[in-house]
């Protein structure tokens, strides 16, 4: 199957994943043009993929990261950014349920954060491994700055217009003393942003995330409820569709206006990683 342009994608995570997304948000002008899409790459077949179209703009997106049986979270990861760069995808937004740090957050608080901190051991996930990756200013601030709007627009509690999202391996949640180590380090957990923020930035695109709060981190709380978390799961995802919808209606008709492609550089290391 040939791979379709598109200029944006979205990485589905746990936050849209009951809405069938992006049909959940019940919009007009939003149209499915192809679904169960799998496409080879050099690591392997990727996930199914769907193309629609918003308000007129191309959108890939997938479920939950990519992450399926039997394959690694780094060759899915891989398969995505392989993938988004041959359809010439240049803003990808991310999103997904995550946990607390910081003790001031609570459930139902989303964060789109300015910064992260890779606490996984997926560190060499690459593609060919051509760019030096300058990782400031990772979360674009284009971006955030649209989604920090779009998110006001639908939701009327609290919004955290910057932090650290601190990545881990999961699949299991921290332990107390991990959280602990991370306090004054980091505001929210979770297992997504990485490698996919440097993945971004080697493929020369622009990448965001939108973050609700699902859980409080071990030892913030004495303990959390897990049917509150089915709850949120299920009860939110088509306002968090309609969030990420309405901010790519609004980058649509701008162009980039950010530093995020000059912060990808030549290698200096030439025949070794420029093959």
């Amino acid at each position: 199957m040939n791979i379709p342009k598109a200029d944006f994608a979205i990485i589905g995570g746990s936050g849209t994943l009951s809405s069938n997304f992006p049909l959940g948000a019940k919009c007009d002008d939003v149209k499915i043009i192809e679904d169960n899409m799998i496409f080879d790459t050099p690591y392997g077949k990727t996930t199914a993929l769907r193309l629609f179209e918003v308000a007129g703009t191309r959108v890939l997106t997938c479920k939950m990261h990519g992450w399926r049986t039997g394959v690694s979270r780094a060759d899915a990861s891989r398969q995505l950014f392989w993938t988004f760069r041959e359809a010439g995808v240049k803003r990808i937004f991310s999103e997904g349920g995550v946990g607390t740090v910081n003790k001031l957050l609570d459930t139902r608080d989303f964060l789109i954060p300015d910064d992260y901190l890779d606490l996984s051991v997926r560190k060499d996930v690459g593609l060919e491994g051509k760019y030096l990756l300058v990782m400031r200013d990772a979360l674009c601030p284009q971006m955030r700055a649209e989604l920090i709007k779009n998110t006001r627009k639908h939701f009327s509690g609290r919004i955290f217009t910057r932090g650290t999202y601190a990545n881990t391996d999961g699949r299991h949640f921290e332990s107390p003393a991990e959280i602990a180590m991370m306090n004054g380090h980091a505001d929210i957990v979770g297992q997504s942003i990485c490698p996919e923020v440097y993945l971004a930035r080697e493929i020369g695109a622009c990448y965001a995330g939108l973050y609700y709060v699902v859980n409080y981190g071990e030892g913030i709380r004495k303990s959390w409820s897990h049917d509150e978390l089915e709850d949120i799961f299920y009860d939110d995802a088509p306002m968090i569709s309609k969030i990420l919808l309405d901010t790519i209606r609004s980058l649509a008709t701008k162009d980039r206006e950010c530093e995020c492609l000059s912060l990808r550089k030549e290698t200096l290391l030439k025949g070794i990683y420029d093959d």
